[in-house]
Order: C-alpha cells, then sequence, then structure tokens
C-alpha cells in the first residue's frame, strides 16, 4: 500500500474519497495476485467483520470467544447469538455474491427484501463506497436493528460495484457504533475512512499469509500422514481449525500429532494458549 494513503480524522468527504479509491485500486491488484490465499483471507477478514457487528450490537463476545463459539461445535449444536452472526459472515464470503447466496448467509431475511436493499444502492452517488453507504442507509433506516444484515450488504454492494465475484469484508470492519447513526455526506466519509482504514489492514494480512501459504505448502510433501493433503488445503481455507475437523487422518489423536507437528515446523501456529480445546491457523 503506498505510504501516502492513510486514514485521515476531520478532513472533506472528497479527499477522504481519492484516498479510499486509492486504496481499493491497491486492493484489487493485491486480491488478482496467484500468490493470495483468497479463501483463507476472507475467512480471516470475516472474523474480524463478526467481531466488528457483535460489537455494535454491545455483546461482550471478541475475536477469540467467536473462534471458540464456532470452531468448537459439536454436531448438532447450534451456536449462540454471537457465534450465529460470525456463521453469517463465513457463509456470506464462502459464495459468489448472487440473492441466493446472501439469502443462505441472512436466513431470517426474505429474499426480496435482500434484492429491493441491494437494490437501493444502484441509484447512489459517490462510486462503489457511496453505492455502500446508501445500501447501509437504506437498511438500517428500514429495520434499525439489523447492524449485521445492513453491513453485510454493504460489502455486498462494494463488492459488486468493483466487480468482485466475491464479498470481501472491508466497511463492516471499520465502521463504529456512533458511524450507523449517521445519515447522507456523515455515514458515507465514515464509510471512505473504513475503507481506507481496512483496506491497508487487509493489504498487510494478505501479505502475511501469502507467505505462510508459500511455507506451508513447501513443508507439505514431508508430511507423511494419510490424508495431510486434505488436512493441509482445511488450513488453507480457515481462519482457525480444530483437530477433529481433520477427519482425513483417520483419528483425533492422530489429528492433534499433525497440529503439533506443523506447529513445530513453523509453519501453524495454537491461537488460543489452552492445553486442552486447541484451535491452529497459519
Amino acid at each position: 500500500m503506498p505510504s501516502w494513503v492513510t486514514p485521515l480524522r476531520g478532513q472533506a468527504l472528497e479527499d477522504v474519497a481519492f484516498l479510499s479509491g486509492a486504496a481499493l485500486g491497491h486492493l484489487h491488484l493485491v486480491l488478482t495476485h496467484r500468490s493470495v490465499p483468497l479463501p483463507l483471507l476472507r475467512n480471516r477478514l470475516a472474523l474480524g467483520a463478526a467481531e466488528a457487528c457483535v460489537t455494535v450490537s454491545g455483546r461482550p463476545e471478541r475475536a477469540a470467544d467467536l473462534r471458540d463459539e464456532v470452531a468448537l461445535l459439536r454436531a448438532g449444536d447450534q451456536a449462540g447469538p454471537a457465534g450465529q452472526v460470525y456463521q453469517m459472515w463465513l457463509r456470506a464470503v464462502e459464495r459468489t455474491i448472487a440473492v441466493k447466496s446472501l439469502c443462505r448467509a441472512l436466513p431470517h431475511v426474505a429474499p426480496e427484501q435482500i434484492a429491493v436493499w441491494l437494490d437501493s444502492g444502484d441509484v447512489g452517488q459517490g462510486g462503489p463506497v457511496g453505492r455502500a453507504a446508501l445500501v447501509l442507509e437504506t437498511v438500517l433506516t428500514d429495520a434499525p436493528r439489523s447492524e449485521a444484515a445492513g453491513l453485510m450488504l454493504a460489502d455486498a454492494a462494494l463488492a459488486q460495484a468493483l466487480g468482485w465475484d466475491h464479498i470481501v469484508p472491508i466497511v463492516a470492519k471499520g465502521l463504529a457504533r456512533r458511524d450507523l447513526r449517521k445519515t447522507g455526506d456523515a455515514l458515507r466519509l465514515a464509510c471512505h475512512g473504513a475503507v481506507v482504514a481496512s483496506a491497508i489492514g487487509a493489504v498487510r494480512m494478505a501479505n502475511d499469509l501469502a507467505r505462510r501459504t508459500v511455507r506451508l505448502r513447501a513443508v507439505a510433501p514431508k508430511l507423511r500422514a494419510k490424508g495431510s493433503d486434505a488436512a493441509v488445503e482445511m488450513f488453507l481455507t480457515r481462519d482457525a481449525v480444530a483437530p477433529t475437523a481433520l477427519t482425513s487422518l483417520g483419528s483425533d489423536r492422530a489429528a492433534r500429532r499433525f497440529c503439533d507437528r506443523l506447529v513445530e515446523l513453523g509453519v501453524a501456529r495454537e491461537l488460543t494458549g489452552r492445553e486442552t480445546f486447541r484451535l491452529y491457523g497459519i
């Protein structure tokens, strides 16, 4: 990211819009680079977006809590309210943008309503970010308590305007609770500022994940465990992996040994600091 692209406070809308355009232009180039593990990047950005939505709603859960609640779910269990928000974002970034896939992410919202809200951004001024801001404002006007849906559809509108085939959570992560009470130019200004800050963070994350992916792929041929190829691919698509999810390795014990081996090789990290119920990621 160019060093002059930095978040600004108290600047004119035109100035911040210029910076957000530059930030999005650079992010777009990064997202087309073959070394970037896009599914993993989107998955990790979804965690940040979910944390932002949970914070906006006034709940105390943070990223580590959301990881635990979703990654450690057992078959038949249902996540709590905060975990459900995280699951919504995971579903949103998993598939290409379409009303059908957004309905899967927002099952409590009627498909017709999702389509209406997304179309409301088509008349917006101010480019992709202006469109996202208008969608967000429309959702919160129609349904004031639907912050998560509004932020998700704002990111969907931004991605559509930029020609991306998947949602890349950018708008949601950068907005504070007070920003969601704004309208018009004030909301657009907040969205441009959010895009600048979030795009900078996303580029840094993409750079980091690209390096980590190279290291993991380099050691993958040395992993002799049966089913290790499928296990490695899971690490390349998920922010956090519980050993119990690595069913290709045959047993929980083999999965734990595999995860610990990746940590020993320096290509994965244990994310919780616990002795039990551990989660791993690259």
